[in-house]
């Protein structure tokens, strides 16, 4: 009878192991694993290639990055005056008009992001002998960011940002031969110009966002100044239709600003999108045509900068800020009524100050 007991405890003894061996393994989940939650296995393959092979240790190396960064960077309180030396790093863009400028208080400003809505309207126009057909947009906000593309590059001293530009184009509307009179009025070689220009035509609002995610890792690389999103609520309009996923969409476009916007303070970049208009049944009966931009409170809230372009006389824009931090509604009325800061114009040559 007894060695039958000791064959039963030596089973038992071997159940207890097995018991063990099974719980130390469900202690460490494999790195193999995140695959299933999403993660690329090109991916994994890097952590393992690095010697992270579980999800604790991966979370482990994240605490310690994490603890390194907040050394260099403080995320906490910081006096103002200190804020105001962080605030020097900002770099203004000119837009081509001077009158613009002074509008914006220096140019298109980096650290932010500046939203241009207006209608659209294509019509056709001649330009000397190169040119048969031109492209113009009613507001001027596309034609502002051609512009933007040119005048990015220019050097500091000269108003620019000395850096390439990265655009998003959603409309299909980007036109690299429009940029060939604006280099030259500028003095600058247009094929050297249009080199520093990373272009992408996205045809989803997903796409748009993997457009992002990717952009990031090349704007922390290379001397990148400009990220132009035109037209950034488009794709969102078309793939989410009807109030049924309106919150859907909202959703997906806070996750699209949020991203612009770490662009913008994370790499210290101009970030320039341009927004559509839509009806407002609220508008009043006083106001012959009333309109308000798309995309709702989510977008107003994500934009430092509004501007709303309008069509003037002939090739002439008016341009009203919308909404600023470093502008009282007041101020910004007057200069929407003052013609010596208000009026533009589009020329082949991109935006310049209107001509009397």
């Amino acid at each position: 009878m007894a060695p039958s007991r000791h064959a039963d405890e030596g089973g038992q003894l071997q159940l207890m192991e097995a018991d063990r061996v099974d719980e130390e393994e469900e202690c460490f989940e494999s790195i193999d694993k995140l695959i299933s939650q999403g993660i690329n296995a090109g991916d994994v393959k890097k952590l393992q290639d690095a010697g992270i092979y579980t999800c604790n240790g991966l979370m482990m190396h994240t605490k310690k990055i994490c603890e390194a960064a907040e050394k260099l960077l403080s995320q906490g309180f910081m006096t103002g005056s200190d804020l105001l030396l962080k605030r020097k790093s900002v770099v203004w863009i000119t837009t081509g008009s001077q009158a613009l400028d002074e509008l914006l208080g220096g140019g298109i400003e980096t650290l932010c992001i500046t939203e241009a809505f207006g209608e659209f309207r294509s019509v056709l126009a001649f330009h000397f002998e190169i040119y048969v057909i031109c492209l113009s947009c009613r507001s001027g906000k596309t034609q502002l960011a051609h512009t933007l593309c040119v005048s990015t590059q220019l050097p500091i001293h000269m108003h620019g940002g000395n850096g390439k530009v990265a655009y998003i184009d959603t409309e299909g509307t980007f036109r690299p031969e429009r940029i060939v009179p604006i280099a030259e009025r500028f003095g600058m070689d247009a094929n050297t110009v249009l080199d520093n220009i990373i272009y992408a035509r996205a045809y989803t609002y997903e796409h748009q966002y993997n457009l992002l995610l990717g952009l990031a890792a090349k704007m922390a690389e290379e001397p990148f100044r400009l990220l132009i999103v035109d037209s950034v609520i488009a794709l969102f309009r078309v793939d989410f239709s009807g109030r049924g996923e309106l919150a859907e969409r909202q959703q997906k476009l806070a996750q699209m600003l949020s991203r612009l916007t770490k662009i913008a303070e994370e790499l210290n970049v101009a970030v320039y999108i341009t927004n559509q208009v839509i009806a407002d049944p609220g508008g009043g009966m006083f106001i012959t045509d009333p309109k308000k931009p798309a995309g709702g409170h989510v977008l107003a809230h994500a934009a430092t900068i509004r501007l709303m372009p309008r069509k003037g006389k002939g090739e002439q824009r008016v341009c009203k800020i919308f909404d600023a931090p470093n502008l009282p509604e007041g101020e910004a009325i007057s200069f929407c009524f003052n013609d010596i800061y208000h009026v533009f114009q589009v020329t082949s040559g991109g935006i310049m100050d209107a001509k009397d």
